[in-house]
């Protein structure tokens, strides 16, 4: 059953953080309009965790996070139209892979990677993480990948907002397509895999229009504001 949202007492800091997440990004659509962006992440402030956001046809935008902590960090940072607190699971036995997130169940199976993974896998892990690097390659990022951004920050800097004064770094480490896909939303049938398109409006970027399986490093600038956590 969903745990309400609920408020807490906000634990603050007196400078900038930086938090990252390491894991992998799902963002995948489907014929029946909905776009679906699956976060699994090993490593985070918060543990080994998982989220979904979801933009359906008309333009709602559903978050799906495991604790109010993590519903409350990414909230402020992406925008949403609804929050839930559910149970997320997310799993994977070789290339398939299952997530059931409160009304959400979704399969998914990865094809091999193409030229643009292979050259993301050549990058060394601690250079794909660093936010210099990052700026470099958010040029590139944009002309091969229509609606991808790798940077965005508060005001609008590097042509996106992150939300809550905050700015994040996407250091993609492999890409993988999503070559098929079968979804249920409460129970309807949302068709085959299909483009992501038009591009999801959680942040700053979408995901790739094609369907993909990205192995990222995401770092997000907290300034001088709260959020509820471990250090990554």
């Amino acid at each position: 059953m969903a745990e309400p949202l609920g408020h807490r007492p906000a634990r603050t800091r007196s400078r900038a953080s930086r938090l990252r997440f390491d894991g992998v990004i799902a963002g995948l659509g489907t014929r029946a309009g909905v776009r679906i962006v699956v976060g699994h992440w090993w490593r985070s402030p918060f543990g080994p965790v998982s989220d979904v956001m979801l933009e359906t046809p008309d333009g709602h935008r559903l978050l799906l996070a495991p604790t109010s902590d993590l519903a409350r960090f990414i909230s402020a940072t992406y925008a949403f139209d609804e929050v839930r607190v559910t149970p997320v699971s997310v799993g994977a036995r070789g290339d398939a892979w299952a997530v059931a997130a409160g009304p959400l169940d979704l399969r998914f199976r990865v094809g091999r990677r193409g030229r643009l993974g292979r050259l993301l896998r050549a990058v060394p892990a601690p250079l794909a993480r660093r936010p210099a690097w990052i700026a470099v390659v958010d040029l590139p990022a944009r002309l091969l990948l229509p609606g991808v951004r790798t940077r965005g920050g508060a005001g609008g800097d590097a042509g996106g907002d992150a939300g809550g004064g905050r700015r994040e770094w996407y250091g993609a480490r492999d890409l993988r397509p999503v070559v098929a896909a079968t979804a249920r939303l409460d129970g309807r049938d949302l068709g085959p895999l299909a483009p992501v398109d038009p591009p999801v409006r959680f942040g700053f970027a979408s995901t790739p229009r094609t369907p993909a399986l990205v192995r990222i490093t995401t770092t997000v600038e907290v300034p001088s504001t709260a959020y509820a956590g471990r250090p990554a």
